[in-house]
């Protein structure tokens, strides 16, 4: 069974130039292809599978973040095709009506580019922000399958992974409002509403947490993973009107959480967690490791690179 990623799947967007997004027609034309060459996992055989061990054959679709592309330009097509997904959703921005800080990188970017972006970041660190133990681990295991250029890639993983969570707030404040201004506006049409979500649960999608504000875990104490998750599933259930039941980690790769984090999970009743890994998921991940099922990136399949700004030309299958 091959579990495959997704996150912003769009139109070109206006005024982002060098954003990155899956044109919503690539990702039309990659349903085809998979449809094709794999076939797609039915809910009803990823459920039996869960309870039996045994992985079937086709392929199942996974969407983070909770963003309303998946409402606009995702739900549609799934409906139209008789086929399902998984969403993972990040609470946060039911609670504080603001763009989580991973979407505010984004944008930055795509508005700016990251050699642009690097240079107004460096102008805002000092040494004593950039405090992680886990710098060597994340440098050599983050964004190795993105073809970002070299300053963006220094420009995320140093907000994602190397400064201080106590810093990163401040930083990114005065970053997105020199470019954007305020960001009250922009969260209720960046996310799902309550109401779509409720109602792609009733279609037969599958939302389940991403967290609450799309923290790397491994970078957590053990409380404040089990604050992340418990608070996350609670405030997702609230809204669905019944629990949640499995999990995906923010970031994911095995260095984005750490050996507590899917006892936790067991703890609040997840059924599993998707995590991200280049392979298939077989009948010992959903036996022995449910709790870190892997995942491919959409881009390692024909027609799912990303689009950089205005959509290029489509790719050849």
């Amino acid at each position: 069974m091959k579990a495959i990623m997704y996150h912003y799947v769009r139109p070109a967007p206006d005024n982002l130039p060098y954003f990155r997004y899956l044109h919503v027609e690539d990702f039309a034309r990659q349903l085809d292809w998979l449809a094709h060459n794999f076939g797609f996992v039915t809910r009803e055989q990823f459920d039996h599978a869960c309870k039996s061990g045994e992985a079937p054959m086709g392929a199942v679709l996974t969407f983070d973040d909770g963003l309303s592309d998946h409402y606009n330009h995702v739900f549609p097509l799934l409906k139209e095709r008789g086929l399902f997904g998984f969403f993972y959703i990040c609470t946060s921005p039911y609670r504080t009506g603001k763009l989580l800080d991973v979407h505010r990188i984004h944008l930055i970017l795509g508005g700016l580019g990251g050699q642009v972006a690097l240079q107004r970041l460096s102008e805002q660190l000092t040494d004593g922000m950039l405090a992680d133990a886990h710098v060597r681990e994340f440098r050599e295991a983050t964004y190795s399958r993105q073809d970002n250029d070299r300053a963006t890639n220094i420009f995320k993983r140093t907000l994602n992974y190397f400064i201080s969570y106590e810093y990163r707030e401040d930083v990114l404040n005065r970053l997105f409002n020199e470019q954007f201004g305020p960001q009250d506006a922009l969260a209720p049409r960046f996310y799902l509403s309550a109401e779509q979500i409720r109602e792609m649960d009733a279609a037969g999608m599958v939302m389940g947490s991403h967290g609450v504000n799309h923290y790397v875990f491994s970078k957590l104490a053990v409380e404040d993973q089990r604050r992340e998750i418990t608070t996350s599933f609670a405030q997702l259930s609230g809204i669905l009107g019944h629990p949640v039941t499995s999990f995906c980690y923010p970031y994911g790769g095995r260095h984005s959480f750490t050996a507590d984090t899917p006892l936790l999970l067991d703890e609040v009743g997840s059924q599993f967690a998707f995590d991200v890994a280049p392979r298939d998921v077989t009948s010992e991940d959903l036996l022995e490791a449910r709790q870190a099922l892997p995942r491919y990136d959409c881009n390692m399949f024909p027609h799912g690179r990303a689009s950089l700004g205005r959509h290029r030309a489509p790719q050849a299958a």
